[in-house]
C-alpha cells in the first residue's frame, strides 16, 4: 500500500554552516543500517525517501529506529497534485488503518507555490471527498485522534497519516570518541546510549575479577556492549576488559572498609583515563546518578574524579531510578543487567561505606599501598575485542578464565 518511508533529519538549523557534515553522517548511517534490503534510498536536501518495493515498511522502521539524528519517519503513498488522486490514496490508508470511530482532520502543507490552493483550501477541499466515504471519521481539529498528513511537494504529494519518533539528537560519532565506564548495572549502559545520542562515539571499558566475580558477570557486559552497538555508526563497540583481580585483592586486604568503594573506583578511574588517552578518547562517560547510592554523593564524585585529567561526563547525573529504568527498557538492556551475576564493585560491599569522602584521607590511604605495578600490569594486560550487533558471543565455559574463553570461544583482537 505505501510507496516510501519519508525521513525527517532533526534540528539540523542549529548547526548553521555545519548542516552538510551532520547531514552526511546520517546518511551514511541510513545506508549503512539498512544494507541488505530491497531498496532505493533519494536523498534530498531536507528529507530521504526510501523507495520500499518488495520490502514491509514496518522491517525498515525497525532498522531506522537505531540511528541518532533523526526527527521522525513516515509509510506514504505518493501522488501526483490531483485532489481526487490525493483522496483516493488517502481512503485507501484510512480504511487500512483506522477501523473504529476516530477523531480526525487534515493538516496539509504546500512546498510547491505553483498550486493555485492554500494549504487551508487543500485541506478543506480534500475534507468534502474524503468524509462523505469515511463514516468512521468524526471532525475534530482542536484534539484529534488521526491526523491525516499532505505534503505538496514539487515532485509529487505525498500522503501519511503517523510520524514515527526517530530518536532524536545527533548522528553518532560525529562529536569525537569517548570511554564508557561499563559495569553489569542498569545505568552505564543507558549512559553509554544517551552519549550516542548527542554524537559521540563510543567504546566501552569493564574491570573484571574473575574468579572473584563469577564469569558469567562478564558474559553479561559483553551482551550489553552488544545491544550498545546496534546504534554505533559501524554498529560495533570496542570492548576492553580489565584484569582488575590482583588490584580488587589489595585493595580489600589493605584499605579500611569504609573506604573499599572510594579506593576501588579510583584505581579503575586511574586505569580508565590511561587507556582513553592512549587511544584517543576525549572524554570519560560514567553512569552515575547523584545521590543514588553512597558511592554518588558529590564528595564522593569529587574524591574519584580527582585521580583523572580526562573530561568525566555523568549523562544521568540528575535522572531518577524510575527515568532511568524506563531508558533501560526502551534500549532492551534491562533485562540483561538484571541478571543476578556481581561485578567487582558490587561483590563486595561495605557495610558502612563513607558517605563524604575527602580527597587528602584518600591520598593518604593509597600512600600506604604500593599499587603502581599491579596497576600498570593490570593496562598493560587488558584486552580488547570488537563486539558486532550481528555476530554471536558466548564465552561462558565451565573452568575457562576470561582470557582463556576469549581466545578460546571469540578470539582475541
Amino acid at each position: 500500500m505505501y510507496d516510501y518511508i519519508m525521513i525527517k533529519y532533526g534540528d539540523l538549523i542549529l548547526k548553521g554552516k555545519n548542516q552538510h557534515i551532520f547531514r552526511r553522517n546520517i546518511n551514511n548511517q541510513i545506508v549503512h543500517k539498512l544494507y541488505g534490503l530491497d531498496i532505493e534510498i533519494n536523498f534530498q536536501h531536507d528529507l530521504v525517501f526510501v523507495k520500499t518495493k518488495k520490502e514491509n515498511p514496518d522491517d525498515i522502521i525497525d532498522r531506522l529506529n537505531y540511528i541518532s539524528g533523526l526527527s521522525s519517519y513516515s509509510k506514504v503513498k505518493a501522488t501526483p497534485f490531483d485532489l481526487d488522486k490525493i483522496a483516493e490514496a488517502a481512503l485507501e490508508i484510512i480504511h487500512a488503518e483506522i477501523k473504529k470511530p476516530t477523531k480526525f482532520k487534515i493538516e496539509t502543507k504546500r512546498a510547491d507555490k505553483r498550486i493555485n490552493y492554500t494549504s487551508l483550501e487543500i485541506s478543506s477541499l480534500l475534507s468534502k471527498r474524503i468524509l462523505t466515504k469515511a463514516d468512521q471519521l468524526i471532525v475534530d481539529v482542536h484534539n484529534p485522534e488521526k491526523t491525516l498528513y499532505i505534503e505538496a511537494r514539487n515532485d509529487q504529494t505525498y500522503i501519511y497519516l503517523d510520524k514515527i519518533p526517530g530518536l532524536g539528537g545527533f548522528p553518532t560519532s560525529i562529536g569525537g570518541r569517548s570511554l564508557v565506564m561499563l559495569s553489569g548495572g542498569i545505568d552505564s549502559p543507558v549512559s553509554g546510549y544517551l552519549a550516542m545520542n548527542t554524537g559521540l562515539e563510543i567504546e566501552c571499558i569493564h574491570f573484571e575479577s574473575t574468579p572473584l566475580t563469577p564469569i558469567e558477570s562478564v558474559q553479561k557486559v559483553i551482551d550489553l556492549t552488544k545491544k550498545l552497538s546496534k546504534y554505533a555508526s559501524g554498529s560495533k563497540i570496542k570492548l576492553y576488559l580489565v584484569p582488575f583481580k590482583e588490584l580488587h585483592e589489595l585493595i580489600l586486604k589493605e584499605v579500611d572498609e569504609s573506604y573499599i568503594i572510594t579506593i576501588m573506583r579510583r584505581m579503575m578511574y586511574r586505569i580508565a583515563d590511561k587507556i582513553a588517552r592512549a587511544n584517543n578518547h576525549k572524554a570519560i562517560i560514567s553512569g552515575d546518578s547523584i545521590g543514588q547510592v553512597a558511592s554518588q554523593t558529590l564528595e564522593s564524585l569529587i574524591t574519584v574524579q580527582d585521580v583523572v585529567k580526562t573530561l568525566v561526563i555523568r549523562p544521568l547525573a540528575t535522572y531518577d531510578k524510575n527515568e532511568i529504568i524506563s531508558l533501560a527498557r526502551k534500549i532492551d538492556t534491562l533485562d540483561i543487567s538484571n541478571r543476578a551475576f556481581s561485578d567487582c564493585c558490587t561483590v563486595y560491599v561495605p557495610k558502612n561505606p563513607v558517605i563524604k569522602p575527602r580527597v587528602d584521607r584518600a591520598n593518604s590511604i593509597e600512600e600506604q599501598i604500593d599499587y603502581q605495578k599491579i596497576l600498570d600490569k593490570a593496562v598493560s594486560e587488558t584486552l580488547n575485542i570488537e563486539i558486532n550487533a550481528r555476530k554471536k558471543y558466548n564465552i561462558i565455559e565451565k573452568g575457562f578464565t576470561v582470557k582463556e574463553a576469549l581466545n578460546e570461544k571469540i578470539g582475541n583482537k
